[in-house]
This record gives C-alpha cells, structure tokens and sequence, in this order.
C-alpha cells in the first residue's frame, strides 16, 4: 500500500524566537537548523529576512541542508507594487527557494489593522503569490487568523486563499492565530475549505497552544485532508507556543492510522534521535527540559506507584503506550516512599545492580529511603542520589575521594562604578589517594557576572579531583531547584541540582539540610560521586 505524503515544515527559527525569553544568536539558528535537518523536516523556516540583524545574519550564514529552507515575510504593502516594495525586496534578496509571505484573512482585521479594502487586501494577497512565483520560488500563503475571519465571513476568508491558490502558491496555510478554535471545528473549516476548491495537497495547517490544543487541532485536520503541517520543536511560540512538533512527530509516526497513511520522511532512525534533539534545543536555550513533555519529557515513561511498576515488570505495555527506545528516551522505575521492592529490584537492575528476590537488604534500603524521604528527601525527582544510597548500603559504592572540610564566603561591596555587587569564593579540601587538594574558586563568570556560591563551590570541588579529573571533565550543573520543607524556624532546605555530561545524559541529585549551602553542597558531591560510578573510575 502506498502511502501518502505529509510535509512537516518547522518554525522554530521564527516562531520560536517570539517565546518570551527566548533570543537566537546566529549561531544558534544554524544548528538549530542543523538537527531540524537532520530529524528529517520538509521546510525550515529561517526568519524574516531584513526585519532584524539576526534573520538577515541567518541567510547569510545559513547551512546546507536537505529541507528546504524557507524565508519569511508579509505580502506587499497597500499603494505599492510587488515589484518595488523594499520589503518584500529584503524577502525574496536572502535567495531560498521557498518564500512564505503572511497576508491577513480576517475581514476585521483588514479594516482595523491595515485600514483598506477588502478588495485590495485580496490584490495585495494575489500580486504578492505571484511575484514570487516569477522569480523561480516556491511560494506558500500564510493566512493569518483564518479561522477567526472564517466565523466572521467565510466568503471573504476563502477568497483570500483562492487568490493565493490561483497566483500559484504550492501551500494554503489555514493559522489558528490566536489558538482559540477547537480541535472539532478545526477539522470541519478545513473539509468545507476542501470542498470549495482549495485541494488538500495544498492545504498545511498552523496551530496555537492557547487552549492546549494545537496538536489535536493540528490532528483534525490533518484528518481532513490538509498535508501539511507546521509547528515548532518542544512547542516553542508566543504566549502558550505552537504545535509541538516533538509530539506531532512521533504521534503520526507510531499511531494509527497515521501510521499505516501518510509518509513524513522522518525516518525510525531519526525517531531515535528525537529526544536527544528536543533536549539539546533546551540546552541552547539554557531551558530546563519540562520534565512531563510527552514522548520526550524524563518522566514520559516513569512509573512510580508499586501497582504500577509491578505491571511494567511483567509486561511493559500495561502502562506504556509506545516503547521509550523508539523515541530515544528510557523506562524511569522511580524510588519514593510509595515503592514497593518490585520498584526498587527494577529500578537497581537498571543501575546494573542485581539483587536477589527476597534479600534482606532490599528491605532496609527500602526503610531507609522513606526514613529519608521523611527529613525532606525526594528520590522520585533524584534517581542519582537514590542509586547511591542503594549502593552504600549494599556495600557496593568504591570510597573514591574524602571532602575533609569547605568554605563560603560572600562579599557585597561597590565596584568602579559605584554600583553594589557581590561576588562569593568557595574553598574545597579534599583527600584523594592519601593527598590533600585545595581549591579555592569564585562566582564571576568570564564575562564578570555572578554566578553565586553554589556556582563557587562546584568550580572548586570540580577544579582538581586527581586522578578522577577526566572522569569529570565533560559535567555541567544544568538546573537548581531549593525548596523549603518545613516552615518557621526549623526550615529544611532540600536541594535538587540537575546535571549533564558530554554524551547528553542528564541525572538529577539531592540535598537536605538546614543550611542551603551544605543542602547544595551534597547534591554536588552525589553529582560527581554518581559520575564516577556510572563511567567506571576506579578508587
């Protein structure tokens, strides 16, 4: 059976760029582009070239790729022609081979936001497609707030994509703008726009996150008939993102029908790579990953009550939709004070430590984890820190190095400027082999920021480590989390620091006290200590 082919063209390098927070460099952009090439998408579009420096550096610089790379940009302005309008110029002068130009498709919107006609708006629309279809490009019609120009006046909004379809525009785009349509309706515009004469090998849909629906409403009408789809990876955009792409993808490629129909040239292999890809793109961005993403997320196949994990042994299918590997992500057996040994037994073979059914041990370590989880530990969300408390008490963690004794000083002083800054210096004592190491370290960065003490105590601890020092080398502290457990003042602070090593693993650790420096300072020395476990080091 042959199957049908569905484009998936991304946005990321533009709509993700309006996520509030979010800047690219250039650099950025173009490995960005690089791993939306090599996931397998159809389009990537850039940017709108001569709107800022950062687009316009983007072309210049751009990668070679499969996908077709797509500049971005508005139709013609009112009293102007295609040909002399500088910004369509700056558009079509970044030399794609596909060009997507926005033009509105909501009668509201014609009249209050550009303040023309209807008819013109429809000329402009029509003038500009064919513009661009005379330079040789692939050109696509954004039609932006369609489906709210569609409750306001269906005849008008389709007009403005049948002058788009009939000056050659290879792609109709149908944009939920605002995100507000549902899901239903979605699919039912998109049929009735099929029915009047635009095909679906035309058509693409655009959806916003704004009621949590744009992939489902992305879905509809891909159900519909559109064959296209466009979205961004991890779902950046503005305000509440657009279609995520990182589960769209997966979504047509692993369910049906989805799976048996269409054809969206993103291969198993890069499945594979998907949630390396999702998570280098929050790396970048120096985002925490949303740890309940689906498919990709660190929890999208973590199974913490016993009943559960106790299914997951016998059968992983009671509780997994699709296999984690497919994907490129793993099985999660968490360790909490709901675990039963059926959890903890997987969660340990995992870690390559195998106990037998029945062992006394397993009973205490059990008993320790949710004597610990009562002073304000949490093991679900620090797998690492639980891998170690299994391994003392069974005897199997090497005694690699001895922290003898630290210190944190914090000072808050006027620089040059007359401005108050503060600036932290930590020194670590530590026993290695029989020879003590000091290291002193301070917060400010290479650029002379303030990275604070937690960041003064890791350069130290990580500075010299003796012989374990390549072992160490490649790890980076990703994210902190502090929360307070207990109120008033016996406050215990718990600690939870996020780590990453050079081929991507990522391992969350844990730290209780009342001091948040000493709280810290254990889950950085579980950090580095499960490092060396896990890559081999011998003590």
């Amino acid at each position: 059976m042959t199957r049908e082919r569905l484009s998936l063209y991304d946005t990321t390098l533009r709509d993700g760029q309006q996520t509030q927070g979010v800047q690219f460099s250039t650099a950025e952009k173009v490995k960005i582009a690089e791993v939306l090439d090599a996931l397998g998408v159809d389009h990537i579009e850039g940017g709108w070239p001569g709107a800022n420096p950062t687009d316009s550096a983007f072309f210049e610089a751009a990668p070679k790729t499969r996908a077709r790379l797509t500049a971005f940009g508005m139709t013609k302005r009112a009293g102007r022609s295609a040909e002399n309008d500088e910004v369509l110029a700056a558009v079509l002068n970044a030399g794609t081979d596909s060009v997507c130009l926005v033009g509105k498709a909501h009668d509201f919107h014609v009249e209050k936001a550009l303040g023309i006609g209807r008819d013109e708006n429809v000329e402009n629309i029509a003038r500009s497609i064919a513009h661009v279809v005379a330079q040789g490009r692939e050109a696509l019609f954004d039609a932006e707030h369609f489906f709210d120009g569609w409750k306001s006046d269906p005849g008008y909004a389709f007009d403005c994509l049948k002058a788009a379809h009939q000056a050659g525009a290879r792609w109709i785009v149908l944009c939920d703008t605002n995100g507000g349509t549902l899901p239903r309706e979605i699919g039912e515009v998109t049929g009735e726009v099929i029915a009047r004469g635009i095909p679906g090998e035309a058509l693409g849909i655009h959806t916003h996150d704004d009621t949590g629906n744009a992939v489902a409403g992305s879905l509809a009408a891909i159900d519909a008939g559109a064959r296209q789809v466009q979205g961004t990876l991890n779902g950046l955009g503005e305000r509440c993102g657009n279609a995520n792409l990182t589960t769209l993808i997966p979504t047509l490629l692993l369910k049906e029908p989805y799976a048996s129909r269409f054809d969206t040239g993103v291969t198993p292999e890069a499945l594979f790579h998907l949630t390396r890809a999702a998570r280098l793109l929050d790396d970048i961005l120096n985002r925490v990953p949303l740890k309940s993403a689906p498919y990709v997320g660190s929890s999208a196949f973590a199974h913490k009550a016993g009943l559960h994990a106790s299914a997951i042994l016998k059968d992983p299918t009671t509780y997994e939709h699709v296999k984690p590997a497919r994907v490129g992500n793993i099985r999660v057996i968490p360790m909490s004070n709901q675990a039963g040994q059926s959890n903890l037994r997987r969660r340990l073979a995992e870690a390559g430590i195998e106990v037998d059914e029945g062992d006394p041990r397993l009973a205490r370590i059990l008993d320790e984890i949710k004597m610990r989880e009562g002073e304000g530990y949490s093991y679900d969300t620090a797998q690492a820190s639980f891998e170690l408390v299994a391994r003392r008490l069974l005897d199997r963690l090497p005694a690699f190095f001895e922290v003898k004794r630290y210190r944190v000083t914090v000072e808050r002083r006027k620089n040059r400027y007359d401005e108050m800054t503060s600036s932290s210096e930590a020194v670590v004592v530590v026993k290695v082999g029989g020879e003590k190491k000091l290291s002193v370290s301070e917060s400010r960065d290479a650029e002379g920021r303030d990275r604070g003490p937690v960041n003064a105590l890791w350069r130290a601890l990580a500075k010299d480590l003796g012989p374990y020092q390549p072992f160490i080398d490649d790890m980076k502290l990703v994210d902190f989390k502090v929360r307070i457990t207990n109120g008033g003042t016996e406050a215990v602070t718990r600690v939870i620091i996020d780590s990453e090593d050079g081929q991507g693993r990522r391992w969350s650790t844990v730290g209780v006290s009342p001091n948040i420096v000493d709280a810290s300072f254990e889950a950085l020395l579980d950090a580095v200590v499960w490092k060396l476990v896990r890559d081999g080091a011998r003590p």
